[in-house]
């Protein structure tokens, strides 16, 4: 199969990949939303030594950077409470955690979640969480870029492996708003 986007070597849908997959993550494609089930996803197997963004578009293709995403977890607190969520923004930009993301959750002060934190939360690796599988509780901030992109590549919830979904996919997701100003 060739993927949409990119020009790798192992692309299959990812109904055919749900083991190579963390459980949440192959519980939520198995599962569906909306009308996407896993045989509309694609899962491109890569080498969890580049999975990194930047080394990723190096080895796999720099027009990659343009259609590609990132998902960060960020902790939102106020007060004694800290509040969770996923923002995920095109791999060009960053998240304006003291912006946008603290306005959204209501948060007197946001930051990126603590890599324990963010790995033990979602059952993902670090360097490789999607939004696909996190927590049913959680927000799932998205900037509009995102949705707008007719394929985006994203993690996989693993180091090895990326997923190639429709941007209008994702917010489909469970949870998912779109928010303005997401990416800067």
């Amino acid at each position: 199969m060739r993927a949409p986007i990119g020009t790798f070597e192992d692309a299959s849908p990812a109904s055919e990949r749900l083991d190579l997959l963390p459980a949440p993550v192959a519980a939520a494609l198995a599962a569906g939303w909306g009308d996407i089930t896993a045989d509309r996803i694609i899962h491109v197997d890569s080498d969890p030594a580049v999975a990194d963004t930047a080394v990723f578009v190096e080895h796999y293709g720099a027009d990659l950077l343009d259609t590609s995403a990132n998902c960060v977890v960020v902790a939102g607190k106020r007060g004694g409470e800290v509040a969770l969520a996923a923002c995920v923004v095109l791999s060009r930009t960053r998240v304006d955690v003291n912006g946008a993301v603290r306005k959204h959750l209501g948060a007197r002060k946001a930051s990126f979640a603590a890599m324990d934190t963010a790995v033990g939360e979602t059952g993902m690796e670090y360097g490789g969480i999607t939004p696909i599988g996190l927590p049913a509780s959680w927000p799932l901030l998205l900037d509009p870029a995102v949705v707008d992109e007719e394929w985006v590549l994203i993690g996989s919830g693993s180091r090895r492996g990326k997923l190639i979904v429709p941007g209008k996919a994702l917010a489909a997701l469970p949870g998912a708003v779109v928010v303005e100003g997401l990416g800067v």
